[in-house]
């Protein structure tokens, strides 16, 4: 059965992971890469695999990377799955899809981490609203210009519903993709001090914008004002959702989640002695 879904990769230099990706999109009706200048392979493995590659340059303002494609893509359909290059769509996500009657605004989908090559099945999974009906969404913009660590996409918060459509609803899928998070430990330090970055900038700012989930916003506002922010991470990753089960490689992620608040932590302390000019 070919799903009617378009499905958007935003891609730059991403041939180590690409293939595998668009590989597990076969039934989808319509795949497009949209791609930042990337300097390897990864046009080329688009093209290989029947995608459309849109060539995507950011002018430093909004919108970002994922409106612009809400906004200047024709697609072929109003349903738009984001879908990251490290991303692999599963044949339970599939499944779930093809008998789906989108009858929500759209879906969060959760995503199980692959850590060091294995799958982490238990600890923290991803959970993103990565399946949107494109005129009902817009995603937000955040005062975040000129913060270190800012970059094209848009970061760490979800798409949200537009004025006329605030009492439609938001579904969850049941089945989870694997997320690759396999990186050399200078990849991880180097990709994890820019988002911290970035998200100490955007707690100076308060610039958060608010989940589309009320419940979600109220948790996720609780825990930016908490202190000791890594350990309660580690905790609640390797201890409250189970990630002891996961053996070696769930107390190295559990490890990694709690050295990345403390990231934060750290560039927040910067941040409070240095000014960042504000988004025009």
């Amino acid at each position: 059965m070919i799903i009617p879904v378009t499905v958007i990769i935003a891609t730059l230099n991403e041939e180590s992971r690409l293939a595998a990706c668009l590989g597990a999109l076969r039934n989808f009706d319509e795949v497009i890469v949209v791609d930042s200048g990337s300097t390897d392979r990864t046009a080329e493995i688009a093209r290989e695999h029947g995608a459309t590659l849109i060539d995507f340059r950011w002018n430093g303002q909004y919108p970002k990377k994922r409106q612009w494609c809400l906004d200047n893509l024709e697609t072929r359909h109003e349903w738009i799955f984001f879908v990251d290059a490290d991303e692999i769509v599963t044949a339970a996500v599939v499944g779930e899809l093809s008998a789906l009657k989108f009858g929500c605004a759209g879906y969060f989908v959760k995503g199980r981490y692959i850590w060091n090559g294995k799958p982490l099945n238990h600890g923290l999974k991803n959970n993103k609203l990565a399946l949107i009906n494109r005129r009902k969404f817009v995603f937000p913009v955040v005062n975040d210009l000129g913060l270190p660590g800012m970059g094209e996409m848009e970061g760490h918060y979800q798409p949200v519903l537009r004025y006329i459509y605030n009492n439609d609803g938001i579904g969850q899928l049941n089945a989870e993709l694997d997320h690759d998070a396999a990186h050399s430990e200078d990849q991880w330090l180097a990709r994890h001090k820019r988002y911290a970055q970035w998200e100490a900038g955007m707690n100076l700012r308060k610039a958060w914008p608010k989940d589309p989930v009320k419940w979600r916003q109220a948790l996720k506002a609780l825990f930016r004002r908490m202190p000791f922010r890594g350990e309660i991470a580690f905790l609640h990753t390797y201890i409250w959702k189970l990630g002891v089960l996961d053996g070696a490689g769930g107390l190295d992620f559990a490890r990694k989640r709690a050295a990345y608040y403390r990231m934060i932590r750290s560039c927040s302390r910067q941040s409070r002695n240095t000014s960042y000019p504000k988004a025009s």
